[in-house]
């Protein structure tokens, strides 16, 4: 079923996000922007030029790049070896050069999505979770500048994100892989609940119940038989197994056993 996202609030919160990435990187010394960013083989400018490729990517352009991907390590898939080819492009390129293009590509691409009708920001579009309305492309841009944000900070030592909207909208995003988490990965049982309370910028309580197959439902009509209480910066680092990831900051309630099984097998991103 083709996911059906609301286009004013979406955009707004992706440049919302945007605008927070520019002023992170903006603010970094110099010895920051060359930094290890605990991802491998990236430094922190990296980050940003991968962010900034990706929507250079959705406007069209090719990386200037000859890079031989397949010595990479990390590089396990097409995706991973067109963001190299963007990493490598901007390694070539002055700081000031990366940020010149970061603020062009993103306008340009801000000017594009108003421009959209409703029709062509709902039709279906090839996305990394599938085929899917090009509304659901647009929250996992959000939801990866959002992790992406945590990554700057993290390895900066700037605490967690604390803009709401784009917070909300990754966490929507994340949410919708919990289903999967639950049901399939941990083997929940039929008939078992699962809750989430999300603390942080965005804080909210994401509720699951299995039967044929796990589900998001609005609310549990009991306690749930295992609670996960977190903030969603922390379920961010697990969902992405990221250096900063830490399952002890999890508390759990209800069924132990069924609540470490699933943040054990929270780690989905590639």
């Amino acid at each position: 079923m083709t996911t059906l996202v609301p286009q004013e609030p979406l955009i707004d919160a992706l440049d919302a996000q945007w605008r927070t990435i520019a002023d992170l990187a903006s603010a970094l010394t110099d010895e920051q922007w060359t930094a290890p960013s605990g991802l491998p083989g990236w430094e922190l400018r990296d980050i940003v030029a991968h962010v900034i490729g990706t929507e250079s990517m959705l406007a069209g352009r090719v990386p200037d790049s000859s890079i031989d991907t397949s010595t990479i390590d990390h590089v396990q898939n097409p995706i991973g070896e067109l963001n190299e080819r963007w990493i490598d492009h901007y390694r070539q390129r002055s700081r000031d050069e990366l940020m010149a293009d970061y603020a062009t590509v993103t306008a340009e691409r801000n000017t594009a999505m108003w421009g959209m009708t409703e029709g062509q920001w709902d039709a279906e579009t090839a996305t990394p979770v599938g085929p899917d309305s090009y509304g659901r492309f647009m929250r996992v841009r959000v939801f990866d500048c959002w992790m992406h944000e945590i990554d700057l900070r993290d390895a900066a030592g700037l605490g967690d994100p604390t803009e709401p909207a784009p917070a909300s909208w990754a966490l929507q995003e994340i949410a919708a892989t919990l289903p999967f988490i639950v049901g399939k990965r941990a083997g929940a049982a039929k008939g078992s609940t699962v809750a989430f309370h999300l603390t942080g910028a965005s804080p909210q309580t994401v509720c699951i119940a299995v039967d044929d197959r796990a589900a998001i439902v609005p609310t549990l009509d009991r306690d749930a038989d295992a609670t996960l209480t977190l903030t969603g910066p922390d379920l961010a680092r697990l969902a992405g197994g990221r250096p900063g990831a830490d399952p002890a900051r999890v508390t759990l309630a209800g069924d132990s056993a069924l609540g470490s099984t699933i943040v054990a097998k929270l780690h989905y991103t590639i």
